[in-house]
């Protein structure tokens, strides 16, 4: 990888080049997801998608704790790098952090505001994110314990796609 061309680049380029990359990583991944889909069928471009998001999502989590060295293990270590994982900040994941519990809710979906806007019906995404986040959580620290409390196909108020819980366990 030849990253010289950063070494010329100030700050706001940089935050440019940075929101390229995070648009262009979704843009990838929605064609992706619709490519699939349209040559085979929804539920194999869903299926697949929990493959790839399990194994991307473990990846990325070993990833960050070594570049960004995150010590420790925990439901705290876990947050931390977790808002550094792409999708964390291409969707803006609210969190509360309790003592023994995180809380992730998504207050807004790019990915199914895209498909309703197209007049599509929301995706079964809630297994997808299940294996990812168990994947991301397992590279962190083994005890942490992933629960949907709802996502698509779920019912959900309209004002929020998908909750999720973590838990450390005993």
């Amino acid at each position: 990888m030849n990253l010289d061309i950063f070494k010329t680049m100030n700050k706001k380029e940089l935050g440019t080049y940075i929101e390229f990359l995070l648009w262009n990583y979704r843009v990838m991944d929605a064609f992706w997801f619709i490519k699939i889909s349209e040559k085979f069928d929804q539920a194999t471009a869903e299926k697949l998608n929990e493959q790839v998001w399990d194994r991307v999502a473990g990846f990325a989590a070993k990833d960050l704790v070594e570049k960004f060295n995150i010590p420790g293990k925990g439901l705290a270590r876990f947050v931390q790098a977790l808002k550094l994982f792409p999708w964390c900040i291409l969707v803006g994941y609210n969190f509360e952090e309790k003592k023994d519990e995180v809380i992730i809710t998504v207050p807004s979906c790019p990915a199914q505001e895209a498909r309703l806007k197209r007049g599509q019906e929301e995706y079964v995404c809630k297994y997808m994110h299940m294996k990812e986040f168990k994947s991301f959580a397992k590279m962190i620290d083994e005890r942490i314990n992933v629960e949907c409390v709802f996502a698509p196909p779920d019912p959900h108020p309209d004002d929020m796609f998908c909750k999720w819980r973590f838990t450390l366990k005993d």
